[in-house]
């Protein structure tokens, strides 16, 4: 019997006993059967809430080999926050996540340009041999319900076979250029600190510079008595006076 189902018939067996015992109380049939119905009910709720939490991860997966595909799309910044953002509810929302989610939330922020997180992300499955998926020996139920699907979905990939594709293309992108992103995202927050001494030197120059500049302007300028003044308009009349009667 698989995991499923021995947890299935384990819950099926409580509910039984619990039947049993309500029923020797001399609980009314009526209000067994009610109970009945609703903690079915209840149970198919709580089964349909895990599944939906597990499709979350293989939506997750579509959408982030969506964006790491070379491709000649060109995606917009809020589009690859969001499916960040995804990545992350993955994430958080359960105590062992897949390997997979921690490499594909990486390479989106290598992507978007956040080598800080990328680096945090991708050292944890490039460098950290406990994030292997063969250390993970006490899985959560939400792992055990991934595993499942996964290998299910690798037996039938008929049956999703856009998920099965983005998968086996992140699982590539993990194999060959896991260490390429890694390194290439240190090398960046190396060279960033560099970069902005540099402009801040600079701009440092510039503003020497321009301070040099307005000293010199104001060194040039002259004191207005030092300016010759110009001639008295008597003897401007008197030379052009003069010149006429020449001419004439």
């Amino acid at each position: 019997m698989s995991n499923k189902g021995r947890e299935s018939a384990q819950r099926m067996l409580a509910i039984i006993v619990i039947i049993a015992m309500l029923a020797v109380m001399g609980i009314p049939v009526s209000v067994i059967v009610f109970f009945a119905i609703v903690t079915y009910f209840i149970w198919r709720a709580v089964q349909r809430s895990e599944h939906q939490e597990t499709g979350r991860i293989f939506e997750f997966f579509i959408a982030a080999d969506n964006v790491l595909r070379e491709d000649e799309r060109h995606w917009f910044g809020f589009e690859i926050a969001e499916v960040i953002e995804r990545g992350e509810g993955v994430l958080h929302s359960m105590s062992d996540p897949p390997p997979l989610v921690y490499f594909a939330l990486g390479a989106l922020y290598h992507h978007a340009g956040d080598h800080e997180a990328a680096v945090e992300h991708l050292s944890y499955i490039m460098e950290n041999d406990l994030s292997d998926e063969r250390h993970r020996t006490a899985p959560s139920s939400e792992l055990r319900r991934y595993a499942h699907i996964l290998r299910k979905l690798e037996r039938e990939p008929a049956e999703a076979p856009q998920t099965m594709a983005a998968i086996r293309s992140l699982e590539r992108t993990r194999r060959n250029y896991g260490a390429a992103l890694l390194n290439e995202s240190r090398e960046r927050l190396n060279v960033i600190p560099a970069l902005t001494a540099q402009a801040g030197a600079h701009a440092s120059l510039n503003h020497t510079a321009q301070k040099g500049e307005a000293g010199t302007a104001h060194t040039v300028v002259r004191p207005q008595s030092a300016v010759a003044p110009p001639p008295p308009i008597a003897d401007v009349l008197r030379d052009v006076y003069e010149e006429e009667k020449k001419t004439a």
